[in-house]
């Protein structure tokens, strides 16, 4: 890895700023296109840049700009009013050997319900990910030198991202797929949601039985992953984790996904449908499953047609006390979400490492007082707020830098990724049709406005703190919440002033739970007897029992506790 050297070159001011082009042949497209183009530098010898694109110091370099009706044959310049990540323009990329690729995250146009056209990028059965989006369009990566600002870079798209196979049915999993009324209506054009449903023990054989619904909300499912009916793999090419260190960490990921299945088709395990959805949309690779002004109603979609339809079709009891939801970051935030704003239609949250539910900790940020989110308010001084640390506490992006990476490889919330989704979901609506900006991308100045916006709609804390005369009843033991202390991303922030609530000042009392991991990351399950490691692959195991044994407590007189118990 050569980056400290590149970053010596610039220290050094050995930098150049090349021109660079990049060609649509015409036989990629037939007609003009609009997306984001995107050109990535990599000092990687190994592995294509697209993928090198990280929060982390081991990054590669990409320079994005917005392309409009870019016609097939033609060439667009990569010039210094690109937006660059880590390094901010052209001029600023050192001289030296790089791998270099470029990409074309493609966008198609949506004349939404709201009144508003934009152009997106449409997820393709990815889940959302600009460098694997089947169709997007990119260069063969290749060896170049920069040593001159006269020197002429050429880049041809050369290639286009192939199809996606989507899973398929199988003894235990199902895959469904329906079209959306309310989504379809709000976007103007056909939309989709779905599920991989883990069907229980003895389905077919008990005809008669309904059933109760655990959903695992969370970052969009290629299928039922965690579930494996075979043991390891044998021949299995070890991949060590960095992050835990791990040796052969993927063959502990496949031991306790098939140590899932034995739990799942044991005798002692509740015979529950499982399901994991699927709602990547034009944003982001899951919707956050609330109503938003900027991603439309997906809440109510899954509410009101997802889940009905998955009851309907593999027998579900479908009452509120029944169907039960769990996830951790933001499948934790999710399920916290969905109990909070849809307290009769679901029964029971277990909500792991969420994302910030408290906007007074939006990570290390008090949205509703601090006035710049990438710096620490000083007379003199530039101390940046961090954005990823590890257990020890060991910082490896800033806030900022975090920013930058998102601004670079999408302009007005179109990334795909995490800071942009949450203003997606959170903010309202622009005078241009895209997310208002929470505060500037470049400069980090915090906007009071759609922060105030933020906290009347999606602060959860906030929300039960206004509604809890007529929410509190609602959802007395329903609300469990767990989160490391060394979250990466100091999720746990928020949870502390999240129980500061609903332990010192409910009436009547929240009766739920709320517990901490020591020293544990993201994203902690809240089971204090195995490391961090483990319990992040134990979501089902973990809560769908805990929901089992507490249920008799929370369901409604009469409610059918014993058929599904065989």
């Amino acid at each position: 890895m050569r980056l400290p050297v590149l970053l010596l070159n610039l220290l050094l001011c050995t930098c150049v700023s090349a021109q660079m082009t990049v060609k649509l042949p015409a036989e990629l497209a037939d007609n003009p296109v609009d997306g984001r183009l995107l050109l990535m530098f990599s000092a990687a010898t190994e592995g294509e840049p697209r993928f090198q694109i990280t929060d982390g110091p081991a990054t590669g370099q990409v320079y994005g700009i917005d392309v409009e009706n870019w016609k097939p044959g033609t060439s667009i310049t990569i010039g210094n009013d690109a937006t660059g990540y880590p390094l901010a323009t052209p001029a600023d990329l050192p001289s030296g050997t790089y791998q270099v690729q470029a990409l074309l995250h493609k966008y198609e146009t949506f004349n939404r319900s709201d009144g508003h056209t934009v152009k997106l990028p449409m997820d393709r059965g990815e889940g959302q990910q600009w460098n694997r989006a089947p169709g997007n369009l990119l260069s063969t990566p290749r060896s170049i030198t920069i040593t001159s600002a006269k020197q002429k870079i050429a880049i041809d798209l050369d290639q286009s991202i192939a199809l996606i196979e989507p899973a398929k049915d199988t003894e235990w999993i199902k895959h469904i797929k329906i079209r959306s009324k309310m989504l379809s209506d709000f976007w103007g054009r056909d939309m989709y949601i779905g599920a991989h449903v883990l069907l229980p023990k003895g389905w077919a054989e008990h005809p008669d039985v309904k059933y109760p619904l655990a959903i695992m909300h969370g970052h969009f499912p290629q299928d039922f992953g965690g579930f494996r009916t075979s043991p390891p793999d044998p021949d299995l090419e070890c991949v060590d984790s960095k992050r835990f260190g791990i040796p052969c960490y993927n063959r502990v990921e496949q031991q306790e996904a098939h140590d899932f299945y034995k739990a799942w088709s044991g005798p002692d395990f509740p015979r529950v449908l499982a399901i994991k959805i699927q709602h990547a949309n034009p944003f982001y690779d899951d919707s956050y499953a609330v109503n938003s002004e900027n991603l439309g109603p997906y809440g109510d979609a899954i509410t009101y047609e997802l889940i009905p339809y998955i009851e309907e079709e593999f027998r579900g009891i479908g009452e509120g006390w029944s169907r039960f939801v769990y996830g951790g970051s933001t499948g934790g935030w999710e399920a916290l979400a969905v109990q909070v704003l849809y307290p009769d239609d679901y029964g029971t949250c277990y909500a792991a490492c969420p994302d910030p539910i408290d906007f007074r900790a939006y990570t290390v940020v008090n949205l509703y007082e601090d006035e710049n989110a990438y710096f620490l308010k000083s007379g003199l001084k530039r101390t940046e707020r961090p954005g990823h640390r590890d257990s020890l506490g060991h910082v490896s992006s800033t806030l900022r830098e975090m920013n930058q990476r998102e601004h670079a490889l999408g302009s007005k919330s179109r990334s795909g990724q995490q800071w942009d989704i949450w203003e997606a979901v959170y903010s309202p609506v622009g005078a241009d049709g895209y997310p208002q900006r929470i505060w500037d991308k470049v400069t980090g100045k915090i906007n009071p406005t759609v922060a105030a916006h933020w906290k009347e709609n999606f602060d959860l804390t906030w929300i039960l703190k206004r509604d809890w005369a007529t929410l509190g009843p609602k959802l007395v033991g329903k609300l469990n919440i767990y989160c490391g202390d060394m979250d990466n991303y100091y999720l746990n922030n928020a949870v502390y002033l999240t129980e500061e609530f609903l332990e010192g000042t409910t009436t009547p009392y929240y009766n739920g739970e709320v517990a901490y991991g020591d020293r544990a990351e993201h994203c902690w399950n809240g089971d204090p007897t195995e490391p961090n490691a483990i319990t992040r692959l134990r979501y089902h195991r973990m809560f769908i029992p805990k929901w089992a044994k507490s249920v008799g407590l929370l369901a409604p007189r009469g409610a059918d506790l014993t058929s599904w118990r065989y």
